[in-house]
């Protein structure tokens, strides 16, 4: 089977790379890579189609493929440098003509990474399933959801199996956003006024995500279906800065400040967004995913969280922090 992977120089991409790599000799991984400079190591194959996009030439990259694992996209950001359409043109335009080309090269599975933002920021009282009215809230979810339609689309046209992967925070080495500077406060013993925090979230470390990918490119129920995925364990985020400092060998530094409190500050100097993301609840429910594929989570929360750890003080270590 020869694979077709985007975005394999990125976080998610490089780990699947790697992943794919030690899968065995039953598997040829492609890679489609912007430029020539540096190809990932774990690749078969490398082709150079430029920048994604609506015009992006993909068809010495699709010659003889299988399956398209399709991790490539503009990622989410919060500060408003990137604008709406420039999501949209990278992650659903470009997903589109990807889809396109996949279709009329005989591709048979089409496999699309896509975030749980798609449904939403979080549902009060209960978990998301797949099959939820989708409600984006930001430009990024927009795009991803829009991206989600157009292969839909082209694989009901075509007869190429769509498979959907929506996922929530991805956690591992390289991670970066609210993961990384909560690894940064942890290790500075910085005091968090999240002790008082009473939520849940569903994360993912990048090594079970990439468990799942794999699975789906073969899986025979796969095809045609939206699949959650998680660690299978749920965290408050006082439990998630216990368990990073714990992993570090440090103490928790968590002060016991109302919830009402820390948003009326949040509202001051306009960070509300980010102290959603930080307090809010958005669980995933994956028991579809664990039942009908077979599949469950083979690194823990906890494993996963020391693993991020350990990478992160050797890579601060290495910059001498």
């Amino acid at each position: 089977m020869r694979v077709l992977l985007t975005g394999a120089t990125g976080f998610v991409g490089g780990e699947l790379c790697a992943h794919l790599a030690r899968a065995g000799q039953h598997l040829i991984l492609r890679t489609a890579v912007r430029s020539g400079r540096a190809p990932p190591p774990c690749s078969s194959e490398t082709v150079v189609v430029g920048d994604l996009g609506s015009l992006t030439d993909w068809h010495s990259a699709l010659e003889g493929v299988d399956v398209v694992v399709h991790t490539a996209a503009r990622a989410h950001v919060m500060d408003g440098s990137v604008t709406e359409e420039e999501f949209t043109e990278v992650n659903a335009r470009a997903t589109l003509q990807l889809a396109r080309s996949a279709a009329q090269a005989g591709v048979t599975r089409f496999v699309f990474l896509s975030s749980i933002k798609v449904n939403g920021e979080g549902e009060p009282g209960r978990p998301y399933l797949a099959s939820d009215t989708p409600r984006p809230d930001d430009a990024y979810a927009r795009s991803k959801w829009l991206a989600e339609q157009y292969l839909q689309e082209v694989a009901a046209a075509r007869g190429m199996q769509a498979v959907v992967v929506r996922s929530p925070l991805v956690y591992g080495p390289h991670v970066k956003g609210n993961f990384l500077r909560l690894m940064s406060w942890v290790r500075k013993g910085r005091p968090l006024p999240l002790g008082r925090i009473h939520n849940a979230r569903s994360l993912v470390n990048v090594w079970n995500l990439c468990d799942l990918l794999r699975r789906l490119l073969e899986h025979p129920a796969a095809g045609g279906r939206t699949w959650l995925v998680s660690d299978g364990e749920d965290l408050s985020t006082p439990e998630l800065v216990r368990r990073v400092a714990r992993a570090m060998g440090r103490r928790a530094n968590l002060l016991p400040v109302p919830a009402p409190l820390l948003e009326g500050a949040a509202l001051l100097v306009g960070r509300r967004a980010q102290l959603r993301r930080l307090c809010d609840s958005l669980t995933v429910d994956i028991s579809a995913t664990r039942q009908e594929l077979g599949w469950a989570p083979p690194v823990s929360a906890t494993d996963g969280i020391a693993r991020t750890v350990r990478w992160y003080l050797a890579s601060e270590g290495a910059r001498g922090a």
